[in-house]
């Protein structure tokens, strides 16, 4: 069985998966963001080096925030208080290393939306070691910018061993940022001219 919830917003529902960081999908709908959590999980399984097994099953709704109508999944549940699993981190690790191979592997330039709006690799690059620097933050972790992706992500493992209190739980923050590393490193595969 795996554990999932919806986070429900106005505009957007996430399926989350609870204990799988990263797995997370969002749609117009709890059904269908049901069934593209489903879509993704071979692909997730890609990236994080196995897919999880079993069906999926619905423990909890939980409302959205503004964060979850602008695209990002921000609430946060009981299972975030839960003791973070070194299967968990290494799902991170994971995640880290398919967003660094999806930039290697694509075209500097990426292809342009319907209205001819998105970001071209570098700035997405440059966007999610950016978001990371504020997102180790809330576990306490300060890094200037500029820091390179190495240091960065050194320095927030390092945190992640220990213990003490963090505006995010650990839990939370690998789910989060998981999915947003993933969330880009799709974004740059689906969009690569390459």
């Amino acid at each position: 069985m795996v554990r999932v919830y919806f986070e429900v917003g106005k505009a957007w529902v996430f399926a989350c998966a609870v204990d799988y960081p990263g797995w997370q999908r969002r749609a117009k709908g709890e059904e269908a963001a049901l069934e593209t959590l489903e879509d993704y999980r071979s692909r997730y399984g890609d990236a994080v080096g196995s897919a999880p097994v079993g069906e999926l099953h619905v423990v909890a709704s939980v409302p959205g925030t503004m964060t979850t109508d602008f695209g990002a999944p921000d609430a946060r549940g009981p299972w975030d208080d839960e003791p973070l699993q070194p299967h968990e981190v290494n799902a991170l690790d994971s995640a880290w290393s398919a967003f660094d191979r999806a930039v290697a592997g694509a075209s500097a330039e990426l292809r342009k939306g319907p209205r001819g709006g998105g970001r071209d690799r570098d700035q997405i690059a440059d966007h999610v070691r950016e978001a990371e620097r504020s997102y180790a933050r809330k576990l306490g972790v300060k890094l200037p910018p500029r820091t390179s992706c190495d240091e960065q992500r050194a320095a927030i493992a390092a945190q992640l061993r220990t213990t003490g209190p963090t505006d995010w739980s650990p839990k939370y923050f690998v789910r989060r940022s998981a999915w947003h590393v993933l969330d880009h490193a799709w974004e740059i595969e689906d969009k690569s001219l390459s």
